[in-house]
Formats: structure tokens, C-alpha cells, sequence
């Protein structure tokens, strides 16, 4: 029998790979972003078992038809692939580098950045998700990049794994993203993601935090109906079920606050609260941090030769956990270890 004096388990999945050295900010490990339009609809399913059913979605003006491969539609954790490759594009194209719609990564680097087990299991399972999100077919009207697209088409056109170690692991793998894709991420229609975000172990967890962090924001509050919600979410279940599901969620989160940025809550008349935990503070799990002083810039550039000064700026305010004590000291050291990080890799 348990100790009820003993605290309970955290919801979320522990942190397999922290961060030792805050300033470590190396390129292949680049801030979560994720593409608006699938943070919006509800294009992946929170089933762990194979989902073959055929969903149709309409919100709004916006209709969505979203069609299984044998293998069953793209799940909520398979996503992971396409946060990954957006976050390393928008990286690349904050730089000013020239993007394609075709991704190379290291598997290792990818299992890591979404805090995945990096044994066979894990290798196994991305396989099987690349297989999934190239089977998965959409027919929508959604507006990507200024672009209203009336077409069927991949979450991913393409998956193709480069090369392989002689027990069979998977190295390389080269995605070739849709077009739907590409065109959010040239348009810069995405949003940082809390990187706990790949820590929660329910989809159904994933799914209220995507939809709090398009619609609520840096916003105080956003409320929405139960009913709404269950279709923004996706969910097959009974709006009963729903409901139980969804306050088993908001008991544990009132327990553990593992819902990144944001507190849940229901009341009597079937409205989700969302409530951003700190207002005063970024999303996504940075801190704000204040202005710094123009000298310091001059600094940045000599530190970091060739590197956008203010693009540094932005990834450092985006990686910010908590408000440093000296910020000019922070960001300074933050471009150090950038310039070393990139030299080493190149």
C-alpha cells in the first residue's frame, strides 16, 4: 500500500538528456517550433493503437478530410519528426541560409532533441513514424504562406534512411517535407514550443498544450467549450469521455503543474479555462530578460564573427530559463559558446 505521505509521480517523462552547461546552444539542437495550421486542426491522432478511421473536420470555413495508410493515420507523437525538421529549418533560415524542402539529420540528434530513447526501440519507432506521416493524406482548404491550397497531399512527400551501421540502426535520414509544410515555415507561421513539451506522456496532454499555446498565447486567459474542444482535439470518444479524460488531465496538472505555461480547468458549464502560468514571462518555457545595452552588440559581433547579432539575441531569449542576473554577461557568453559550438560542428 502506498504512503499517502509519499509524493506521487510526476506525469511527465523524465529528462533523459539535460542540459548541463546553460549556454550550450548548439545548431542540430535548435528551439522547438512547430507550424501553426497543425497546432490549430486537428491533423494527428491521439490514439496509441493504429488509427485507420477516416476523419473529416470542418471549422470555420476551413475543411479538413484527413485519410490513414494501412499503417493508420500520423499519431501525436509522431510529429516529433516534423517539429524537429521545422525547428532546424527556421534555425537555418534565421541565419539567412538558403532552405530546401529536403531535411538531412542525424537519427541520434533527432531522438535526443525530442528527448526519444536512443536504443534500437527508438530507432524502430521513428522508422514506423516516417512510415506513417508519408501514409497519412490530407485534402484541405487551409491557407499556408498567403496560399489557400485545394489539394491532397503528405504530411511528409518523402522518407528516405541514408545510411545504416552494421547492426542495422538507421544513421541518416533525409526528409522531403509537403508543400503545405515548407509554405508555413518560408511564411515563418510557426510557434517555440516549451521543449517539456516532449516530456508529456499523453497525447491527449500534447494536444490541450498545442491548442493553448496557438490560442491562448502570452494572452492572460482562454476559455473554450468542452464540445469545442473535443473537436479541435480530435477525439473519437463520447463527449463523456472526453470529459473524464480531460479531468483526469486537469487533476493531475492541479497536483504536479506538468502542463507546460499553462493551468487547465473546467467549470460547471462545460467551459476550459486555460490560464497562462506567468503572464509577465515569454512562452515556451523562455524567460524575459531586459533590454540590453546597445555596447554590447559591438561585443556580440567580435565574439561571434559573421553571425546576425540580433538573431543571436532571439535564440537567447527564447532559450532563457529563468532571468539572468546580468544579462549583458548572459548573452555574451551565450554567443561565445555559439561561435564555438558552430565552429566545432562545421
Amino acid at each position: 500500500m502506498s504512503d499517502p505521505a509519499q509524493p506521487t509521480r510526476s506525469p511527465l517523462l523524465p529528462d533523459r538528456y539535460p542540459q548541463g552547461d546553460f549556454f550550450v546552444c548548439d545548431i542540430f539542437d535548435a528551439v522547438p517550433k512547430a507550424d501553426m495550421a497543425s497546432m490549430e486542426h486537428p491533423i494527428f491522432s491521439l490514439s496509441t493503437k493504429p488509427d485507420t478511421r477516416i476523419r473529416e473536420y470542418e471549422h470555420n470555413g476551413i475543411k479538413i478530410v484527413i485519410k490513414p495508410s494501412v499503417d493508420g493515420l500520423a499519431t501525436v507523437h509522431d510529429r516529433d519528426v516534423l517539429i524537429y525538421c521545422i525547428s532546424q529549418l527556421m534555425t537555418a533560415l534565421n541565419e539567412g541560409k538558403e532552405v530546401s524542402q529536403v531535411v538531412r539529420f542525424r537519427a541520434h540528434d533527432m531522438l535526443i532533441a525530442t528527448n526519444r530513447n536512443t536504443a534500437g526501440t527508438g530507432y524502430g519507432q521513428l522508422k514506423a513514424a516516417l512510415e506513417r506521416l508519408a501514409g497519412t493524406r490530407i485534402s484541405t482548404n487551409i491557407v499556408t504562406g498567403g496560399q489557400e491550397i485545394f489539394r491532397t497531399f503528405g504530411l511528409i512527400e518523402s522518407a528516405e534512411i541514408v545510411r545504416q551501421t552494421r547492426d542495422g540502426r538507421m544513421q541518416e535520414v533525409e526528409v522531403k517535407l509537403s508543400d503545405w509544410v515548407f509554405n508555413a515555415i518560408r511564411s515563418k507561421e510557426v510557434l517555440t514550443l516549451h521543449r517539456d513539451y516532449f516530456r508529456l506522456r499523453k497525447p491527449l496532454e500534447r494536444r490541450i498544450y498545442e491548442l493553448a499555446r496557438k490560442h491562448c498565447g502570452a494572452q492572460r486567459e482562454w476559455r473554450v467549450g468542452l464540445d469545442i474542444l473535443q473537436k479541435k482535439c480530435g477525439s473519437g470518444s463520447t463527449i463523456r469521455e472526453f470529459r473524464r479524460l480531460l479531468t483526469t488531465v486537469i487533476k493531475e496538472d492541479q497536483t504536479h503543474q506538468h502542463i507546460p505555461d499553462y493551468a487547465v480547468s473546467i467549470d460547471d458549464e462545460d467551459i476550459v479555462i486555460f490560464t497562462n502560468r506567468q503572464p509577465g514571462r515569454g512562452i515556451g518555457g523562455q524567460a524575459v530578460a531586459p533590454p540590453l545595452d546597445p555596447e554590447v552588440y559591438e561585443i556580440a559581433r567580435a565574439l561571434a564573427p559573421g553571425i546576425d547579432v540580433h538573431f543571436l539575441e532571439r535564440e537567447w531569449r527564447d532559450w532563457l530559463p529563468e532571468p539572468p542576473h546580468s544579462p549583458e554577461a548572459a548573452f555574451l557568453g551565450f554567443c561565445r559558446k555559439w561561435a564555438h559550438n558552430r565552429k566545432t560542428s562545421a
